[in-house]
């Protein structure tokens, strides 16, 4: 099974747009499939990745009218990997406000890894604008999550940990997060430039079950580079601006809706044990894990299984009891 057996085929934007949504920052959007289908959103996972065209390939054309963004700082938005004016609760606001724009009462909303959380943020804000959640790649934002990217995903990618520990003076190792976000917070490109590069690649090398070398030199292009590196920080540095256990705790915002979950049992960048903490928050939810996979969405089983999710909702409406 490859990615293109399971994805729907490759589909060009209906429409495309720029959205101010402050003084400093434009957003990029665009939307995909049947103007009368399903509403949905797409929320891109880093903080700071993007959307690229294989992010319109999960949701069935003909059933959905799917909206895509590159978040603030991310992609083709301006000013990319600003990290100014760059918080969860702006995030909110600016997918409050493509719905308004583009007339959309309620939709169903999609997001992986970041993309998750902001997911989860943004229905617990606004449950009347839900139809329901298809989450991938969970994370919740705890301070062993956070310590596990910086340090733990060593025990099973040491070489790309020492690549990205290596990229700092050994006396600044006991924390890398400050000095990684020194570097990348400089005004200096000769020195956020490889910081942002090392950073990302080392996401990059760790994404897949399976070595996949080609994603980490893709995640060393600046353009994705820059925005991955300062916004992960960024958000890293911040807690993703969220209370300690805010999504656990404001579950019961959310309890009602359908949801379906997929993460790989073989993650290291988001540890599949708080995919499980999610569902035992949310006893409606369906969870599947995939055995044979690790945390990109671009792994064939965990495509399928997301496809699998919007077809279902498609037909029904719902995920559990299947």
């Amino acid at each position: 099974m490859t990615l293109d057996d399971v994805l729907y085929p490759p589909l060009e934007p209906l429409r495309t747009g720029r959205l101010q949504v402050s003084a400093l920052h434009e957003i990029y959007w665009e939307t995909v499939g049947n103007p009368h289908g399903i509403p949905a959103v797409f929320l891109h996972g880093g903080p700071g990745a993007g959307i690229s065209p294989r992010s319109r390939r999960y949701f069935d054309p003909a059933r959905y009218h799917v909206t895509l963004f590159d978040q603030r700082g991310a992609g083709q938005s301006s000013p990319l990997g600003e990290t100014r004016e760059n918080t969860t609760g702006l995030l909110i606001q600016d997918i409050e406000r493509l719905r308004e724009m583009l007339g959309i009462e309620r939709w169903l909303v999609f997001g992986g890894s970041w993309g998750s959380t902001l997911s989860l943020a943004y229905a617990q804000a606004h449950p009347e604008r839900c139809l329901g959640l298809v989450l991938r790649g969970i994370w919740l934002v705890s301070d062993e999550e956070i310590d596990w990217w910086l340090h733990g995903v060593r025990n099973f990618f040491p070489r790309e940990w020492e690549a990205f520990a290596g990229h700092v003076p050994e006396a600044e190792r006991g924390d890398l997060l400050a000095a990684y976000s020194r570097r990348l917070s400089s005004d200096d490109r000769a020195v956020y430039t490889p910081a942002a590069r090392a950073w990302s690649r080392y996401e990059g090398s760790c994404l897949h079950l399976l070595p996949h070398p080609e994603t980490a030199d893709a995640f060393t292009e600046d353009a994705i580079a820059l925005g991955i590196g300062r916004l992960e920080a960024h958000y890293f540095r911040h807690k993703a601006f969220l209370r300690p256990r805010q999504l656990l705790q404001d579950m019961a915002r959310i309890r009602h809706l359908p949801a379906f979950i997929v993460h790989g049992r073989y993650d290291v960048i988001c540890p599949v044990r708080y995919a499980f903490a999610l569902a035992d928050a949310w006893p409606g939810c369906e969870l599947r894990i995939i055995e044979d996979a690790g945390h990109s969405s671009y792994e064939p089983g965990i495509a399928a299984a997301l496809v699998d999710a919007t077809n279902r909702f498609a037909r029904e409406g719902h995920f559990a009891g299947r």
